[in-house]
């Protein structure tokens, strides 16, 4: 998966440096009304972190989200669990991050049906959480004298004299998402074009979206530029390879233990507890996430450890997978990066880190998994 993963950071990378993800977070927070300001960011971020970095989706975000918070006279603690929840819940669902890219090799599913879950579960998700965060923060929570550290860390973006468009901002975004369930949709429905099966296969649509991006690229910034950018799209690659290497490292270990043929063992006698597996499969992305702090780990072993349930468990595998990916959402704290990421551009010291990132994720994690459940039981039903 190294190919796909790697393009869509380069992919990322574009749509950050050519300003394009300024522009769709300032046009998705304006056509929301000011009293829905958590919500317009929230969403914003969910949008962005699909193919942009989590920390540079905080930093794009994180300006627009202070200027709004300080016409409602509200706390940073607002807005900085807004941005994690959203952005971390497409991190979490919607690939191309390397979760979610992952998941249909391993509990064989085709990659639209795990993108149309991810946007489906996700958007509800990222929505209840903002609000139940929020109001937590309204409740008490949040204390600004105590909690915010010594102010934003942010370094401003240097972006292009002329931005791209809005519409044009979103393309390489979009390509590859509709090629691929649209590969997924006619192949479910009838015989699938040749043209269409090579267009939709992950790689290639990919490799689609990062030649839009850098036509965009080359056009807004100029070829030299463009070149840069590319190129330090791929040191940052060089970092989520690793992890994710670790990651798959990890999980194979797991498996050739024997954990994952002990966990079968241990839902063979409750495999009509479609519930109960869900939430088993939870759990263990939630205990690791506490454990190693990455996300990509968490998930890459519940995989492993899971990936022999899935003839048992008689809702579709795509809810085995989102169970797992879900409970790698759940917050960590000083074990995890995006932690340190947060907690230090947001000046916030430990108990407004807490508050805000991982309380924010946690809850996402929790009202996720309730989602799943309920409509995965569903599912079985028909």
């Amino acid at each position: 998966i190294g190919f796909p993963i790697g393009l869509g950071i380069i992919l990322g990378q574009f749509v950050s440096d050519t300003g394009g993800a300024t522009v769709i977070a300032d046009k998705l927070v304006s056509l929301f009304p000011e009293k829905y300001a958590m919500y317009a960011v929230g969403f914003a971020g969910f949008i962005l972190s699909i193919p942009v970095f989590f920390d540079v989706t905080f930093v794009i975000l994180i300006p627009i989200g202070v200027a709004l918070m300080k016409k409602l006279n509200k706390g940073i603690g607002y807005i900085v669990g807004a941005i994690s929840i959203g952005a971390g819940i497409a991190h979490t669902l919607v690939p191309p991050t390397p979760n979610p890219l992952v998941a249909p090799e391993y509990f064989g599913f085709d990659l639209g049906v795990m993108i149309a879950a991810g946007l489906l579960f996700g958007i509800p998700m990222m929505i209840i959480s903002v609000t139940i965060h929020g109001m937590l923060m309204k409740k008490g929570l949040w204390n600004a004298e105590t909690e915010n550290g010594n102010g934003l860390n942010v370094d401003e973006l240097e972006l292009p004299e002329k931005l791209p468009s809005f519409g044009v901002s979103l393309l390489p975004i979009i390509i590859p998402i509709v090629l691929i369930l649209l590969n997924t949709i006619v192949g479910a429905v009838g015989s699938t074009p040749a043209w269409l099966t090579f267009l939709g296969q992950k790689t290639t649509s990919m490799l689609c979206g990062t030649l839009v991006a850098m036509i965009i690229a080359m056009k807004t910034m100029g070829l030299k530029k463009a070149e840069a950018s590319a190129a330090n799209a791929l040191h940052s690659a060089g970092m989520v390879f690793l992890i994710t290497g670790a990651g798959g490292s990890f999980s194979a270990v797991i498996t050739a233990a024997g954990v994952s043929d002990a966990i079968k063992n241990l839902v063979s006698g409750i495999s009509g507890n479609t519930a109960l597996i869900l939430f088993i499969a939870w759990f263990l992305g939630m205990a690791f996430r506490q454990i190693t702090g990455s996300g990509t780990v968490a998930s890459l072993t519940t995989f492993a450890i899971m990936q022999s349930v899935t003839a048992t468990i008689a809702c579709p595998p795509v809810f085995l997978a989102l169970a797992c990916l879900d409970g790698a959402l759940f917050g960590a704290t000083v074990n995890d990066s995006g932690f340190w990421i947060v907690s230090n551009m947001a000046g916030l010291n430990l108990s407004g880190g807490v508050k805000t990132y991982t309380l924010g994720q946690a809850i996402a994690s929790v009202v996720g998994i309730i989602l799943i459940i309920v409509v995965g039981c569903i599912s079985c039903l028909f």
